[in-house]
Parts: C-alpha cells; sequence; structure tokens
C-alpha cells in the first residue's frame, strides 16, 4: 500500500522523485544527493515548497530542482561563497543565492563541488554561532 507524501519522509521523497524521473535528470540528482552525503554527512535532507528536495545543515545549504533541461542546485547563501573552480552558472544577478545548471552529459568537479558544500554549511554553522551570542 502507497502512504501518502504527508506521512512519507524527505528521503522516501527525494527517492520517488528520483525514480519518476527515469533519465538523465534522475541519475544527475541521485549523484549530486550522493556528493552532498559524502562532502557533509550530517546534512538532513528535506522537501519543501510543494516537492523541491532541500539539503541543510543549520540552515539550507542548496536545493535540488528538476527541470525539463536541467538538474538546477541551489546554494541559499551561494553569493557569499568562494567559487574558485567557477561552479555556479545561473541565478549569478542576485546578491544571495548563486546555481548550477546541470545539462545531460555535464561532467560534475566533484572534488570542487565537495569544497563548495563544505563552505555553505560551514557558513551556516558560523552564522547560526553568531546569532547565539
Amino acid at each position: 500500500m502507497n502512504q501518502p507524501e504527508t506521512e512519507k519522509s524527505a528521503s522516501e521523497l527525494i527517492d520517488a522523485r528520483i525514480g519518476e524521473l527515469r533519465d538523465w535528470r534522475g541519475e544527475m540528482l541521485a549523484r549530486l544527493r550522493a556528493l552532498i552525503h559524502e562532502a557533509d554527512p550530517e546534512v538532513v535532507e528535506e522537501w519543501k515548497w510543494r516537492g523541491v528536495p532541500v539539503w541543510s545543515h543549520d540552515g539550507i545549504i542548496c536545493t535540488g530542482e528538476t527541470y525539463e533541461q536541467v538538474v538546477k542546485m541551489t546554494f541559499a547563501k551561494g553569493a557569499a561563497l568562494p567559487d574558485p573552480a567557477g561552479l555556479f552558472n545561473a541565478s549569478l544577478e542576485g546578491n544571495t543565492r548563486r546555481a548550477i545548471d546541470l545539462r545531460e552529459g555535464d561532467r560534475i568537479d566533484t572534488e570542487a563541488l565537495k569544497a563548495l558544500i563544505r563552505a555553505a554549511a560551514a557558513l551556516n554553522a558560523a552564522k547560526k554561532k553568531g546569532r547565539s551570542k
């Protein structure tokens, strides 16, 4: 018997999203998810805004949105993160967010991406620590 969406955990909902895509986007989202967990084993998976996978650690690190032509990895505080490898290629005009649009066949610079994820988690932790004083 299928559980209603409201009774499923965020991880189960993300599993379902990956499974329902059945193409390169599902594979890409699964790969990004694995890299996020490798970079930050304490990351928490969430499901927000009517169907967006979200990864958090002391605040939102990033989201994983799927569109017809791209899988978009949006970093909530991306504008404040160092990006020496130049991974950010979307949402560059804003003051806060930055995104990485990945298309079919794109290669991921795994070490640079994991460094970006760790930097986002560290920024969240620093902001949280600053608020608790």
